[in-house]
């Protein structure tokens, strides 16, 4: 007697099931990672009097003084110049990395040099040095080329700390780009700063893109070089920052007014390319 398999009808209902089980999990997992930008959001429209109750005081009156402090009404330094610092540096580093990320990652994906993974694998080892570790060299330097306080230096350090994991990023994304494609300009003429111009540049920019803003976020975060490096004339928007904590009175709403205006850009820029940056952290692995 033959037997008629009979369909197996719980198996899409444990699907469904255990998708929405992880859609819940992510959603949990967003709140979290979100409360705390809310609450810093929150405070910072509080009194210096309301953000320091414990517990806090979800109900309390709402005020823009931490903002106006921040940017000079109670007689403080402005912030604009310190803002100013921070886009400079960020800005012109990433642009330097950018242009020396492009060649070096075609060099280790499309035209690859021998050993190119032990150049890659040197690449991501300069990143293991504790920062704190190479703080005194730098200063020496700095100090006897007369180069403290300067803008300069530290868009030639976050250059310098950004190529890495630029060039991992960029070599992931270059990778992906048909080798046709360029042998074909170069079978009709192209030299190779035409062929990265015109070609590679323009079939890399979501690469181009996510590479450009994680350099952003890396530099316009960076506060220990710009704490010991600068003073008054190059100091940056996290060095301005840390001047708001003291060691008598409150400043609890005014540091969040801060750094939720500090912070804005970053958010942005993360909220507006976060599949792209998702797919070049994870180095070409998500598709």
């Amino acid at each position: 007697m033959s037997t008629v398999a009979v369909p197996d009808r719980g198996r899409p209902r444990t699907r469904i099931r255990r998708g929405a089980g992880l859609g819940l999990v992510a959603w949990l997992a967003g709140i979290v990672f979100f409360l705390p930008i809310a609450w810093m959001a929150l405070t910072s429209f509080h009194s210096e009097e309301d953000a320091a109750t414990n517990p806090p005081s979800f109900t309390a009156a709402l005020t823009l003084d931490g903002y106006r402090e921040f940017f000079g009404a109670g007689g403080g330094a402005s912030p604009w110049p310190s803002l100013i610092n921070s886009t400079v540096a960020s800005v012109a580093s990433v642009i330097l990395v950018l242009l020396l990320a492009l060649p070096a990652a075609y060099a280790l994906s499309i035209r690859p040099v021998k050993r190119w993974t032990d150049v890659l694998f040197f690449f991501l080892s300069t990143k293991m040095l504790p920062v704190v570790a190479g703080l005194l060299p730098i200063y020496l330097f700095a100090r006897n080329a007369g180069l403290l306080d300067n803008i300069w230096l530290l868009v030639l350090l976050y250059t310098s700390m950004n190529l890495p994991i630029a060039v991992w990023m960029m070599h992931s994304f270059l990778s992906e780009i048909p080798v046709a494609v360029i042998e074909a300009a170069r079978v009709d003429g192209a030299r190779l700063p035409t062929v990265l111009a015109r070609v590679i540049a323009p079939m890399a920019m979501p690469g181009i893109a996510a590479t450009a803003l994680i350099c952003f976020i890396f530099s316009w975060n960076e506060l220990l070089f710009a704490r010991v490096l600068t003073g008054v004339v190059a100091e940056t928007a996290p060095v301005f920052l840390t001047g708001f904590i003291t060691s008598q009175g409150l400043f609890l709403a005014k540091v969040c007014a801060a750094s939720l205006v500090v912070s804005l850009p970053v958010l942005a820029a993360g909220f507006a390319a976060q599949d792209k940056l998702v797919q070049g952290l994870s180095l070409g692995a998500v598709k």
